[in-house]
Order: structure tokens, then sequence, then C-alpha cells
């Protein structure tokens, strides 16, 4: 009798991202971020980003490879890509403790719960140590589940001077979470 495989005995193979990946990057980032957004109702009359944006957005941002920012994806046994997190350099006077930013975080669905988040998500955290940062912010929907990830994770809630919160998450010391993501 055959058994079938579970998901994280596959070898998932995370590096950085090329500009040869832009479409399958667009693709990628179009589907899981409909995924998301769609199932909370976020964006009405399916006013969703599409590839083709998506591809002009990623060779915009390949176009500026000056170090600010990096990418790393994640691809399946198939070599394909089912995920990708983006970082980049954070410089704002609203939130001067935080040094980087996790601009981007996405994985189809079918790939969630999985441990495969956890380990991009240590990708770009290692990357920021590399490059001297050790603290790291996030925004996003504030209704969007994957904040409890986040939180799980020592992510604490950035909330407005009026103390409401908006959707923003931050690390002050990516040491920490890059033992939890098991990359120390």
């Amino acid at each position: 009798m055959q058994t079938k495989q579970n998901m994280t005995d596959y070898p998932f193979i995370y590096r950085e991202a090329t500009v040869d990946d832009i479409p399958k990057l667009a693709k990628i980032h179009s589907i899981a971020w409909r995924e998301t957004y769609e199932a909370l109702n976020a964006y009405p009359n399916s006013n969703y980003p599409t590839a083709e944006l998506r591809e002009h957005q990623w060779r915009e941002a390949f176009s500026h490879l000056d170090g600010s920012w990096f990418c790393y994806v994640v691809e399946n046994a198939d070599s394909e890509i089912i995920g990708f997190a983006k970082g980049k350099k954070y410089n704002s006077t609203d939130l001067p403790s935080f040094a980087g930013e996790l601009n981007k975080i996405y994985l189809l669905r079918s790939y969630h719960n999985k441990g495969i988040g956890l380990k991009l998500l240590g990708q770009v955290v290692k990357k920021f140590i590399e490059m001297n940062i050790f603290s790291m912010v996030l925004f996003s929907e504030p209704q969007n589940p994957t904040g409890k990830f986040f939180e799980k994770l020592g992510a604490k809630k950035l909330y407005a001077n009026n103390g409401e919160f908006h959707g923003g998450y931050g690390w002050t010391d990516l040491n920490k979470l890059a033992t939890i993501c098991n990359v120390a």
C-alpha cells in the first residue's frame, strides 16, 4: 500500500531571486495576493492586481539593484516558485527604531502551515543580520490573518498615536527571531 508523501518531505530550495525569475515572481505574487485578500473581501469588485501589473512592478524593482533591497524565493521539488519574501532598508522618522522592512512575504495557500513560511522569513532575517540590520518592521492589512503568524514569532503590533492598529508589526531583536527561525 502506498502512502501519500507529506509536503514537508519534499526538498524545498530557498535562494535569492534573479531577473530571470520576474515572470514567475509576478505570477505567484498575483495568485498569492489574491488568495490572501479575496478571503478577507478587502477589495470588492475583483479589483485584484494582475500578473502583468506585478511583472511591471518587479521589472521596475530589478532595475534598481543598488543593495537597498533583496528578495528570496522558495521552490518546490518541481523547481516551481511557490513563495517569496522581499526585504529592504527602512528609513523613517515615524518609526526610527526599525532599520529593515519585510516589504512582502507571500506563499501559495496550499503550502501554508508546513514550516515553509518560517524558513522563508528566516532567509530575510539572516540577510538583514548580514547587512548589520537588527530590527524589522512590516505593514499589512489590519485584518490579515497572517498577523497571528508574526505575533507568534515575537512581532509586536504597532499602534498609532490614537491607539488604532493599522497593520504594522515590528521586531526589535532580529538575533532572537533568527533563533526562532533556526537560522542563527
